[in-house]
């Protein structure tokens, strides 16, 4: 395969996914990572994908400074599939954490007629359910702009605070060998603060994030008790994770 083929499929690939990372690509392209990092840099530098570490992202998903809404539009049939599982396992007078995470965030529109609490860190999940029948308990700390959520030591000394009934969080990727992953340690050290204070954890993960590996390690796959994915994911890849001992939706 020559540069422009190559070129034609890694471009078309950042526009389905919004992002994808360099092992990915090598794998998909049948060439060395070397090889692509190659490739990368010349789109990058032509302005037709961002590079990101470990990866590239889609321009408009880097520059526009409504990030969030973007990201949430990426995979948004696959998201949509798992939160409609995610909602199911929700009982009425539950009290559910909810992270900042993307595919987190469309499990609004499935649980907003439900008699439930939802404790937050993310202000887009507050704005969404404010005119629902869910009561909202938004976690307190250092707003970080870019992710529109709430971070920090005060924000885990506020969610020490309560016990939740189930905690639904995202993550950026998830591995057999390597366990959690995620791009940064804001998100990582929330996920993990919500785990410990709920009874039981729910991963919703779409299938493009299985065995992805990001930038920082933060948990073992004991974090969570239940994975929920799209019907989409490689079912070679579902068979490995449920001989894990992985109880896994999708």
């Amino acid at each position: 395969m020559n540069f422009q083929q190559r070129k034609q499929l890694i471009i078309q690939t950042v526009d389905e996914r919004g992002s994808v990372d360099v092992s990915e690509l090598a794998e998909l392209l049948q060439t060395s990572e070397m090889t692509v990092r190659r490739d990368l840099v010349q789109l990058a530098t032509a302005g037709l994908i961002y590079r990101t570490r470990g990866g590239a992202m889609k321009v408009s998903l880097a520059t526009d400074k409504h990030t969030f809404a973007n990201k949430t539009a990426v995979n948004a049939e696959q998201k949509d599939y798992i939160c409609q599982l995610a909602a199911q396992e929700i009982q009425e007078g539950d009290a559910i954490f909810m992270d900042c995470g993307s595919t987190v965030f469309r499990l609004c529109q499935f649980i907003r007629n439900k008699r439930i609490t939802v404790i937050t860190n993310s202000l887009p999940v507050v704005a969404e359910l404010m005119s629902s029948a869910v009561s909202v308990n938004l976690i307190g700390g250092e707003l970080d702009k870019e992710r529109q959520a709430i971070h920090g030591l005060m924000a885990e000394e506020h969610m020490a605070r309560y016990r939740a009934n189930r905690a639904f969080i995202g993550v950026d990727g998830i591995s057999l060998a390597h366990g959690l992953s995620a791009n940064g340690e804001k998100e990582a050290s929330t996920a993990t603060a919500m785990a410990r204070q709920s009874q039981k954890v729910y991963l919703l993960c779409d299938s493009s994030k299985l065995e992805t590996n990001k930038y920082l390690y933060f948990a073992p796959l004991s974090l969570f008790d239940v994975l929920i994915t799209d019907n989409t994911a490689n079912p070679a890849v579902v068979d490995a994770y449920r001989r894990a001992g992985i109880t896994l939706i999708h």
